[in-house]
């Protein structure tokens, strides 16, 4: 099927639109590197768009009518809007999933340390990596360290122009010899991961000392003294000791905004775009979309990249229970009508597709692959290999979706990850289609996914926000 590029379509006031949202888009990418970031940012816009906090209502036994919003946050990772529509919830929900973790080094709980005059941090990679990717860049330090008095230090290194920042070296090519002749999951191991945070020794400075020729006293750098210079700023500047990395959650991104890519700026180049341009896409759905007849629910969940385990993961019971909630406080909760809410609603897993990349074609389908520009993406199904641990969207859902899109003039293209043999991925839709509802995966193709700098189209973005829109709206099956 031929498909015209979506760029083509736009009038020139649609033009302007698209860099409009692209700039804000940036900004969001800039300014929510970790999950908690993302949160922040988020709790902010949606109470500004008069959410209220479902937490707080439910402490006061307040009612929820049709146009009421409402927001919960899960342990400052995960969070789920909800903006009530006409008709009941046991009617069913139109849902948005994204997640808002990506792929990045972790610092490790005992993680300082010194060797040959350098002072490093250990790291655990997170998510699905090529290591060899993360060496020799400029590296920022994102997250929060927790003292044992309850307090928090938020920690931000790297992004400003006047900040430090920091890298995993690499070996010369003078001497890589044996390191070229590794395979490529080899050439940079995962305990290699180390980033370099400091160099200078700390310097103890000996009061003068007066012998028989009056002569001044030396200084002098005690064991591990590089190590001991870092402890000593870490402690000036952000009040917290080598101890108080146990319960501290840092992590280690590329440093540098997101930047316009190509000489006619129709790209984005950033860190986390995997699936930051999900969420946001999905957020400022919710924030558009007036009264609708269903209640429209947006989700944006951690844990993504490493299974969606844990409490903050999509696996977790946080957005079954968030539903009990809300419909606790329509009137309308029972067990049963919270089993029929879950089954009769309809989801897009909105997560990002691979984009046909021309240097690597001989991994793709052309005929079944995303292209830059082409618009929205769908996937019928993920998996790997013979579709193993795959959501496969049923045919009327995805007519369903088609008739809604080509209503409201949506561009979107249909995709694979790749060619069938080759390995395959997942998103948090198989998790939300355990309850019977209607899910398919769509969201934005990706070229560099997983990689410190992804890229995306600029038109794709926007057209996903659109299409995302109409779904809200009109979804009903």
């Amino acid at each position: 099927m031929e498909q015209k590029n979506t760029w083509e379509t736009y009038s020139a006031k649609q033009i302007k639109e698209v860099d409009a949202f692209a700039r804000e888009y940036m900004d969001f990418l800039d300014n929510g590197k970790t999950e908690r970031e993302c949160i922040d940012q988020i709790v902010n816009t949606v109470e500004a768009a008069g959410y209220q906090e479902l937490e707080t209502l439910v402490k006061a036994g307040k009612k929820l009518k049709a146009g009421d919003k409402v927001y919960a946050v899960w342990m400052n990772k995960s969070i789920v809007l909800f903006q009530i529509g006409k008709k009941l919830l046991a009617e069913g929900v139109n849902i948005l999933g994204a997640h808002i973790d990506s792929p990045r080094l972790d610092v490790k709980q005992n993680p300082l340390y010194e060797d040959g005059g350098f002072a490093y941090l250990d790291t655990h990679y997170y998510g699905g990596v090529k290591k060899y990717q993360w060496v020799t860049i400029p590296l920022a330090i994102h997250g929060v360290v927790v003292k044992k008095d309850g307090s928090t230090v938020e920690v931000n290194v790297g992004e400003n122009e006047d900040d430090p920042v920091f890298f995993v070296s690499d070996l010369l090519i003078h001497l890589a010899q044996e390191q070229l002749e590794k395979k490529a999951n080899k050439v940079i191991e995962g305990e290699a991961l180390d980033i370099i945070i400091g160099n200078k020794p700390l310097v103890i400075e000996k009061k003068q000392k007066k012998d028989k020729d009056d002569s001044e006293g030396e200084n002098s750098a005690p064991k591990d003294a590089v190590k001991k210079g870092i402890l000593e700023i870490l402690k000036r500047d952000y009040d917290f000791e080598e101890e108080d990395f146990i319960s501290a959650e840092l992590e280690v991104v590329p440093a540098g905004k997101a930047r316009e890519a190509g000489f006619d700026r129709s790209m984005i180049l950033a860190y986390g775009q995997d699936d930051r341009v999900c969420a946001f896409s999905s957020l400022k759905a919710m924030l558009e979309i007036g009264q609708t007849e269903r209640t429209a629910c947006c989700i944006l969940v951690d844990k993504e990249e490493v299974g969606s385990v844990g409490a903050t993961g999509m696996q977790s019971r946080f957005f079954e229970n968030a539903v009990a909630e809300v419909m606790g406080l329509t009137g309308e909760y029972s067990e049963l009508a919270l089993r029929r809410c879950l089954s009769h609603s309809c989801m897009l897993s909105s997560d990002v597709s691979s984009a046909f990349d021309p240097t690597y074609a001989s991994s793709f389908d052309k005929k079944n692959v995303a292209y830059l520009g082409g618009g929205m993406v769908f996937n019928k199904f993920t998996g790997s290999r013979g579709k193993s641990g795959s959501n496969d969207a049923n045919a009327e859902y995805l007519g369903h979706i088609r008739a809604i899109f080509e209503k409201e003039k949506v561009n979107f293209q249909t995709a694979e990850l790749g060619k069938v043999d080759l390995g395959g991925g997942g998103t948090i839709a198989y998790i939300l289609a355990l309850y019977g509802m209607n899910v398919i995966d769509s969201g934005v193709a990706v070229l560099n996914m997983h990689a410190p700098w992804e890229a995306t189209s600029k038109a794709d973005v926007y057209e996903t926000k659109r299409g995302y829109v109409a779904f809200l709206k009109h979804a009903d099956l």
